[in-house]
């Protein structure tokens, strides 16, 4: 997600691009730029980079024992094969 500092510079770039007549009023944009995205960016359903790391590690580990029960369920399977049953 986005940190404060990232939006600060989002919101400078945008002001950046006010014509140069309204000079005047460049601050009070990029003021309400960064606020108005903030509270857009708050709104969205959106996780940190540190909880994305944490599900995505998650789901590795669970993966990885869903590979290894299914090849234990397969085994088990050819062994009741075997003894015909």
């Amino acid at each position: 997600m986005m940190d404060r500092q990232d939006i600060d510079q989002l919101a400078l770039r945008l002001a950046s691009l006010v014509p140069p007549g309204l000079a005047q009023a460049h601050e009070d944009l990029r003021a309400n730029f960064s606020d108005v995205l903030a509270q857009g960016l708050r709104r969205l359903d959106l996780v940190t980079r540190e909880e994305f790391d944490v599900q995505t590690l998650l789901l590795a580990r669970t993966r990885a024992r869903v590979e290894a029960l299914e090849r234990r369920v397969a085994d088990l399977e050819a062994l009741a094969a075997s003894r015909g049953g």
